[in-house]
């Protein structure tokens, strides 16, 4: 029997670029933030949006890839477990506390162009048009070049 289950699994768009420090002992960190958007009618039926921020942070060689290419306003995937920490405050001798998100995946959504920026594989520029579909009667029927009115009901594969 399982003892608990602690995943966070987030779709949204950067809300800062992400801010990378290595510890004393050489680990790569990345923090930022994630917005995720929620759309619902109030009672009155009026459309209402609601906008989520989340902490998120990478350890690690996922922290350096982050940092690498992560850019405000580009739209990711994050899966990760929450994490909430305390400190004292340092000013107040107040009790603070924060709840992260530990990333241990992320992809990257849409394009960089989509982004407003390069990609980092952007080949768009090389790209061409997509081939002509192929006949789609089958490998042995001759292309007609008419409409498929013209094509009598034998001929058809199904």
């Amino acid at each position: 029997m399982a003892r608990g289950l602690n995943k966070a699994m987030l779709i949204g768009h950067l809300g800062t670029d992400p801010e990378m420090r290595v510890t004393a002992s050489g680990t790569s960190v990345v923090n930022f933030t994630l917005a995720t958007n929620e759309s619902f009618r109030d009672s009155s039926g009026n459309l209402q949006e609601r906008t989520e921020w989340h902490r998120i942070v990478a350890w690690g060689k996922l922290a350096e890839i982050c940092n690498q290419y992560l850019k405000k306003g580009r739209q990711v995937y994050i899966e990760g477990r929450l994490q909430t920490r305390s400190w004292d405050d340092s000013k107040t001798g107040e009790k603070k506390y924060t709840t992260e998100i530990i990333c241990s995946d992320m992809q990257m959504l849409g394009s960089g162009r989509d982004q407003g920026e390069q990609g980092y594989n952007d080949s768009s520029s090389s790209r061409q048009p997509p081939p002509a579909p192929k006949n789609t009667l089958g490998n042995d029927a001759p292309d007609q070049g008419g409409d498929a009115s013209e094509t009598e009901k034998d001929d058809l594969p199904f």
